[in-house]
């Protein structure tokens, strides 16, 4: 490879050196402390060479990987979101008398699957990374190992993606077999020759494959089970990153393979989106658990975000951005959320039901805020990051004509109010029915829960920057 390649893959050499540091690190003495801040030093670096790889871009890099403006803005946010990861399980592990330091070799090899799916171009890669990605996910769902609930995540997690790598197997070499092409581009150009007896059935194994990957009904079982069990920042780094990378390379996919020009595969796609946005809100209206309640809210925006994938076929431009701006919305939310989760502890470890919360407000008032700046946003009300990202994929939407989808997206998320206004209920209750105190909140937590707090209302009330840069950076 020459200068240019090398430049374009600096952000994933670098993903890829840090779970190698902080392994060797370990080797040599145990420090928590020290494990952290070469995890953050990777992480940084490979924020910090996002840039110098955009000028290189577009570049194959070997047949398997395509350095573009789109992969490299879902590998910054995958970048980003494991630094905040990192930072927030610091506290968490710290109150934990088992060995902390290999979380972060876990999270290191996990962003670095998750990144290598953004940029594939392949199947040999898609595959791989999303290996990757999953065998990390399994270890940092079960990290408490003294933890039954953990270890059930884990377990259910390992088998429920065991069995989608499987659909997803099967439906590749059905394709391979239709096509004699395992790229992206060759495969496209191989369609028109290609007999749709295996064809079809090759895009819908992977269409379900994806499907338990994103935890798109009725593939979602899994969902909130891991969620609850997991630790909060791994659970919020599955809800985010994890989600992310495996939504890129299925839009790059459907891009590259003109998958969404056949109407099969499109009706399908419409039917998963539909099932997921009512199916993922309705099924939390009933949930009393904070963070199975965030479990189903994540299979009801994955059904949001499919809407952005069917408008691709008219709009690719529009829908990329709207993609991207979702996502960077999604990832800010989640995150505080899930970072609250992690920073405040109960005589039971991490507050497990929203009855946990009742009179947080009257106590503590800034977590309480975040957490109700973060309901706000997954709603979608104004001034807030969710909203514009909402408005932006109604926007999609009705430039695709996908009237039917959006009336069902309207219908959907004014279903989420309910339950997000019944957290908030419990954080404003009165102080006489406040429940078990809570743990004093970490400095460092406390600064960072502030950050994207402040980044919440900010990408919400001045979107325009973000925009511009998501914009510059389409897909191809």
């Amino acid at each position: 490879m020459n200068g240019g390649s090398w430049n374009a893959i600096a952000p994933w050499l670098a993903l890829g050196a840090t779970p190698v540091a902080a392994m060797l690190a370990i080797a040599l003495r145990r420090s928590h402390r020290a494990t952290l801040w070469i995890t953050v030093a990777g992480f940084g670096a490979g924020l910090l060479r996002i840039r110098p790889a955009a000028r290189a871009a577009p570049l194959a890099v070997t047949p398997l990987l395509r350095v573009d403006g789109f992969a490299l803005y879902f590998t910054a946010l995958i970048a980003g979101a494991a630094l905040v990861t990192a930072l927030l399980a610091y506290p968490a592990l710290e109150r934990r008398e088992e060995r902390r330091e290999e979380f972060y070799v876990l999270l290191g090899v996990a962003a670095l699957g998750a990144a290598t799916l953004a940029a594939s171009d392949h199947f040999a890669s898609f595959f791989l990374g999303l290996e990757t990605l999953s065998v990390a996910l399994y270890g940092l769902a079960a990290y408490p190992r003294r933890d039954p609930l953990a270890l059930e995540a884990g377990i259910k997690y390992l088998v429920l993606a065991a069995a989608s790598a499987a659909f997803l197997l099967l439906g590749m070499a059905l394709i391979y077999a239709s096509t004699g092409a395992l790229g992206f581009a060759r495969l496209a150009g191989a369609l028109p020759a290609a007999p749709p007896s295996l064809l079809a059935p090759g895009a819908a194994l992977i269409l379900v494959g994806v499907g338990f990957k994103l935890g798109l009904v009725p593939f979602h079982l899994w969902t909130p089970d891991v969620y609850q069990g997991a630790p909060a920042p791994a659970a919020g780094f599955i809800a985010t990153a994890s989600k992310a990378g495996v939504f890129a390379v299925l839009m790059r996919f459907f891009f590259v393979f003109g998958g969404l020009d056949s109407w099969r595969t499109v009706s399908a796609v419409v039917a998963l989106a539909i099932a997921s946005m009512l199916g993922g809100n309705l099924l939390a209206l009933r949930q009393r658990n904070l963070k199975r309640l965030l479990g189903y809210s994540s299979i009801a925006h994955m059904g949001y975000l499919l809407v952005a994938l069917l408008a691709a076929r008219y709009a690719v431009a529009l829908a990329t951005a709207t993609a991207g701006f979702y996502f960077l919305a999604y990832f800010v939310t989640t995150l505080a959320a899930f970072g609250l989760i992690a920073a405040l502890t109960t005589e039971r470890g991490e507050p497990q039901e929203i009855a946990d919360l009742r009179g947080l407000f009257w106590r503590r008032p800034f977590p309480a805020t975040v957490l109700a700046a973060a309901m706000l946003s997954l709603a979608g009300i104004p001034l807030t990051a969710g909203f514009l990202a909402k408005f932006y994929l109604v926007a999609a939407g009705a430039a695709a004509a996908l009237w039917m989808l959006l009336l069902v997206l309207v219908i959907s998320s004014v279903i989420g109010l309910f339950y997000y206004l019944r957290v908030m209920m419990a954080l404003f209750a009165p102080a006489e029915e406040a429940a078990a105190p809570l743990a004093p909140l970490p400095a460092g937590q406390g600064w960072l829960l502030g950050a994207l707090l402040a980044a919440l209302f900010w990408i919400g009330l001045f979107p325009q920057p973000f925009l511009r840069m998501i914009l510059g950076l389409p897909l191809g």
